[in-house]
This record gives structure tokens, sequence and C-alpha cells, in this order.
């Protein structure tokens, strides 16, 4: 009986990390990063083999992934050029997605060293997913690394499903710095009097939306057609 409680909990619990995985892969390559359909759409089996140790558990620690920005994407979030700067850098860069093995609280030892690996091995951002909450002291590690290394935490629970695949969620596009000029100059706006969304929304996270982004939301309606919103994020 101990061993189908055990085997029992070891299906539930690999059953809820692959559906987490598959969703990370999903927010991933919907940001824009490069990743093939067959690297997101693993099968559960597939999954357990990949990721289950000896006893059947599913080790956290293998679950990690890196993904590099397309061409799109570096395009897209390329400043124009400048007199001063002709040549700017991309906004854009590779991306290492963490699962972390810890199950109690996330301490400031845990994030300093996920914030550490990202820097020494230069990803522009870093994606650390927990089955705990972070404890406060480890927040403000997040926060005092931002100009270096975009950092974003995700729960286990978050995750299980995507948020953006409901029917009654719509189409969400982050807008380049050039198409957010173009639209306040078309609509003779300023920022500030554009809608709001707030950057812990689950869309917003979902799309890794920084301060000051817009996102184009396509809503489809029986009388309108498709008609576009937009909101700041702040």
């Amino acid at each position: 009986m101990e061993e189908e409680g055990s085997s029992s909990m070891h299906a539930r619990e690999t059953s809820r990390l692959w559906r987490a995985w598959r969703t990370v892969h999903e927010m991933v390559q919907d940001r824009g990063y490069e990743l093939s359909d067959e690297e997101v759409r693993v099968p559960l089996e597939q999954f357990k083999r990949e990721f289950a140790d000896d006893d059947g558990s599913i080790s956290r620690a293998k679950m990690q992934f890196s993904a590099r920005p397309s061409e799109a994407m570096i395009k897209k979030f390329t400043p124009p050029p400048m007199p001063g700067n002709p040549n700017p850098p991309s906004e854009a860069g590779t991306i290492w997605v963490e699962f972390c093995p810890e199950k109690s609280s996330i301490g400031i030892g845990v994030m300093k060293k996920f914030v550490q690996h990202c820097s020494a091995n230069n990803f522009k951002a870093g994606i650390l997913i927990t089955a705990a909450p972070l404890s406060p002291q480890a927040r403000k590690v997040m926060t005092v690394t931002q100009h270096y290394t975009q950092i974003e935490c995700f729960m286990e629970e978050d995750l299980l499903v995507n948020i953006t695949h409901h029917e009654l969620v719509p189409k969400h596009i982050v807008l380049s710095r050039e198409e957010k000029t173009a639209l306040l100059k078309r609509y003779r706006l300023k920022e500030t009097q554009l809608p709001r969304i707030l950057s812990k929304d689950p869309i917003a996270r979902y799309l890794g939306l920084k301060r000051g982004q817009v996102v184009k939301i396509v809503r489809t309606s029986e009388t309108a057609g498709r008609y576009a919103s937009y909101r700041l994020c702040v």
C-alpha cells in the first residue's frame, strides 16, 4: 500500500511539473525566443523519460533550459539609431529558465545564486520557477538586478494552465518603441492618456511586460469584426 501511495504521489507531481514546464516553454516561445514546436509540445511520457530519477520522482534540477531571441525579436527590441549611437545594442538577449528544487520558502541565498548564474553567463533575462513563495529578502535581490539582468519569478501553481489559451483572453501583442511612438503620434496622445495594465497582471507577467511598454489587444466583435485597443504597462 505504501508503494502504491508513493507511486500515486509521484504521478500527480509529475503531471503538475509537466504542465508547468510546458506552459513556461509556451510563454518563452510566445515572447519571441527560438523554440521549436517539438521542444514545446513534449508528451508526458517523454517528459518522464528525460527528467525522472530512478525512484520515479521528477528532478527539477534537470528541467532548466535556455533560449535565444529570434531575429524578429532582436529587430523589434533594438532601439533606433541615433547620431551619438548609430549601432545601438538590442534589448533582447538569451533567456535562462530554471526550476528551483527547494520546497520551502525561497531565501536570499537561492536568489543570489540564480542571479549570479545569469550574470556570469551573460543571460539578458532569467526566470526562476519555485514550489514555494519568495521571502521578502529574496524579492529585494530581484529588484536591484534589473539594470543588467531582467529577473522574473513564477510559482509552479501559477503555470499549471496557460491563461492565453482561454477563449475569453484576447490576443495581446507587445509594441516596439517605434510602434509606441507612432501610435501616440497618430492619435496625438501622451502615454499617460492610455488605459493602463499593471505589471503584475497575469497577462503582463506572461508577456514579460516592462513599465512604459504598450501592449496591443486585439478583440473580435460580432458587429465590428476585429478591433484593437492599447494599454500602457505601469
